[in-house]
């Protein structure tokens, strides 16, 4: 998994990830990344330890990096999950996590109350309701893997 140690949620991610992946029994690294220097290094780790696929945190960094992580995916033939659509949008091979607009568009409603009066600490909290999963199928052929149908027919958006 890739994280962002600098990102507030950075622990609760790492603590989902990890009990997820000990249900599965799936090894885990951790790989730390706050600048590119960082990213780079942490590719390196990755293709040392020979793993088999990445997890992208959800951080507005790795978004503005995404065509350097993209690009390192490709090359090096690594399948990845992203946690925004705009990754599988941008090339990668699927995404799986809030929709961007949706979460503004809730933003939006909040503001709107705010200005017409509502008090801030009077308003509920509220959770994004829509997850979406996107899969880009070029990126799927270009790392040789083939989507199974049943998955198919479960993604909200296939990209061809």
């Amino acid at each position: 998994m890739l994280v962002n140690p600098r990102t507030a949620n950075a622990e609760a991610q790492i603590s989902d990830i990890q009990a997820a992946t000990t249900t599965l029994k799936l090894p885990l690294e951790i790989l730390n990344a706050s600048n590119d220097l960082d990213i780079e290094v942490a590719f390196e780790r990755l293709k040392q330890l020979k793993m088999v696929a990445l997890i992208v945190e959800a951080d507005p960094f790795f978004v503005a990096r995404r065509a350097m992580i993209i690009s390192f995916a490709a090359q090096n033939r690594i399948p990845k999950i992203y946690p925004l659509r705009e990754f599988p949008d941008s090339g990668g091979l699927m995404s799986y996590g809030t929709n961007l607009v949706d979460a503004y568009r809730q933003v939006g409603r909040y503001v709107g109350q705010i200005l017409k009066g509502e008090k801030p600490a009077d308003l509920p909290v509220v959770q994004l309701e829509k997850f979406e999963l996107v899969i880009n199928l070029s990126a799927a052929k270009g790392l040789g893997l083939t989507i199974p149908p049943a998955l198919l027919a479960r993604v909200d958006e296939v990209i061809e």
